[in-house]
């Protein structure tokens, strides 16, 4: 405080001026705290900026999920991390909530899929066995859809191919699944080409839906007149060759799979659309089957046994597949109180059309009315039969041809289908013909023949022992007079016999007189007069 200036004993003392105090006075030690929170700040601004979406993800099971531990990963790429597992408000299901990083937040669209990896094995492959040692983790497959997405309803198993793999899905119709699994081979002639990647009942429970995907470049070979067909076990058949074993590969034998192949004969060639609709047949040779466009159905009614006949059974004329069997019943007529068999077939018409001509199309029917045609053949003795197949097996199958004798008959085209006549078979015929050998031999009374021929054998009998007892005695004598007959005779032809002796000097006589009559015949001969002359001699 200054003194008074009046007052003559202060000190000289500079006086003092008072300064204005400033209202407001920042201390430097709060500039570490105020850095601090600006430095927070930007951090925190920061991650909201770069933090990516939330999603959940729904799973039938909580298998392989843990909290803070599970990743996300797509391409063995981590892009998020589970924070959280909870059940669904009815209890039903696990519901996942992951953070994705900003960087996959476009890979979030509508059909993006994901699933829980953990060790697998299905339809013969086996998956997930490095989750072993890391530990199960969320995989993602990306869709090609632009709508954006945060739920998603988990895969229980893994695709079997990625969104991005080049190739086409189609679906298949069946009677049933075989042997066949998710991931179960395709075959393109023995190469593995694709997979089935899914299936499931038809809704009226009258078969199966199988989809499957044929890797590309091996798709292009899938056309719309492609065949499919269960390749599964081993197939054996029996021919005039010899026995034929087929199968696709080893793996097929264990695990079942799918094969397909376009028939050679086809000229529609172009590559079938995604999606395309295929049926699968059971095997090999029910697949290349040739398939016509044009099928008239009939019935035949046979009234002999058809054991032997099955569904499938070929129709055939003169050794050509022209029908096939397609239904087997039986009928009881009231009126004639008889039992017969209808059997229903197809029968093509395409594959009587001429094909070797040159320019021949090959298609449509013979004729352009065919009923006036089945109608003229039937009357010419066109009928159906019985057959054997294979004497191995009893196998039937349907014959068709002309038989010049059969009974008359004719087509009713008011039945649907029209009945077709038939003649029987040849070994009804057979057994027809031996039944009525059968009767006639029965009509034979060998009973009284059999009495008759012991009454012969007696007679026989009796008469031996007369010719034993009355003839054998005199042909004894007979025989031995005979004997003394020849014995002179022989020795009366032995060379110093006497008749032998008289014999040789009477030619001799002979030999002489002949010799004289030459002589006599000789003189004549050179002197005829001396037949009325007499010889010069005699004259004088």
């Amino acid at each position: 405080m200054a003194m008074p200036p009046d007052r003559p004993d202060s000190p000289d003392i500079p006086e003092a001026v008072a300064a204005p105090r400033p209202r407001w006075r920042l201390p430097l030690i709060w500039l570490v705290p105020i850095i601090a929170v600006l430095i927070g700040a930007w951090l925190a601004v920061k991650a909201v900026v770069e933090r990516g979406p939330t999603i959940t993800i729904t799973f039938t099971t909580g298998e392989g999920l843990d909290a803070g531990k599970t990743k996300i990963k797509f391409k063995h790429v981590d892009i998020g991390v589970v924070k959280s597992v909870t059940l669904s408000r009815d209890h039903s299901r696990v519901v996942a909530t992951a953070d994705i990083v900003k960087d996959a937040s476009d890979l979030l669209v509508n059909n993006t899929r994901f699933w829980v990896v953990r060790p697998r094995i299905s339809g013969g492959t086996v998956s997930g066995i490095g989750t072993l040692l890391s530990g199960s983790f969320i995989s993602m497959d990306v869709g090609n859809s632009t709508t954006i997405r945060h739920d998603f309803v988990g895969l229980e198993t893994p695709p079997v191919f990625a969104s991005d793999v080049p190739g086409r899905e189609f679906v298949l119709k069946a009677q049933d699944m075989g042997s066949l699994d998710v991931g179960s081979p395709i075959f393109f002639r023995r190469l593995q080409v694709g997979q089935v990647t899914a299936y499931k009942l038809d809704s009226d429970g009258k078969g199966v839906t199988i989809n499957v995907f044929v890797n590309a470049p091996y798709d292009r070979f899938v056309t719309n007149n492609t065949r499919f067909w269960h390749a599964s076990g081993i197939d054996v058949s029996l021919d005039t060759s010899g026995v034929k074993v087929n199968t696709q590969s080893l793996v097929s034998i264990v695990i079942g799979g799918l094969a397909f192949q376009t028939p050679p004969d086809t000229a529609d060639i172009s590559e079938a659309a995604v999606k395309t609709q295929f049926e699968l047949f059971e095997s090999f040779a029910d697949a290349m089957k040739r398939h016509d466009n044009i099928v008239d159905t009939y019935v035949l009614n046979f009234t002999e046994s058809v054991r032997g006949l099955t569904i499938g059974a070929p129709v055939d004329f003169r050794g050509i597949t022209v029908g096939e069997v397609t239904a087997i019943y039986t009928r009881f007529d009231p009126v004639t109180k008889q039992i017969s068999i209808p059997v229903e077939i197809h029968f093509f018409p395409e594959r009587f059309t001429s094909r070797y001509q040159p320019g021949a199309t090959g298609a449509g029917r013979v004729s352009r009315d065919p009923q006036a045609l089945a109608t003229y053949l039937v009357g010419r003795g066109l009928r159906a039969q019985l057959r054997t197949g294979s004497l191995i097996t009893g196998q039937l199958y349907i014959a068709v041809d002309f038989f010049p004798n059969a009974a008359k008959a004719s087509m009713d085209w008011s039945k649907n289908p029209p009945e077709f006549p038939t003649t029987p078979g040849n070994l009804q015929s057979l057994q027809e013909s031996l039944t009525s050998l059968m009767t006639k031999l029965n009509k034979i009374p060998f009973d009284a023949i059999g009495k008759n021929a012991q009454q012969t054998l007696v007679e026989a009998n009796t008469l031996l022992k007369r010719l034993d007892t009355e003839v054998t005695p005199q042909a004894r004598d007979t025989l031995i007079a005979a004997h003394k007959a020849l014995d002179s005779a022989n020795s009366a032809l032995l060379p110093n016999s006497p008749l032998q002796q008289g014999a040789g000097d009477a030619l001799s006589e002979l030999a002489r007189t002949a010799a004289a009559f030459r002589t006599l015949a000789d003189y004549l001969e050179r002197h005829p007069e001396a037949l009325i002359r007499g010889k010069p001699g005699d004259q004088k």
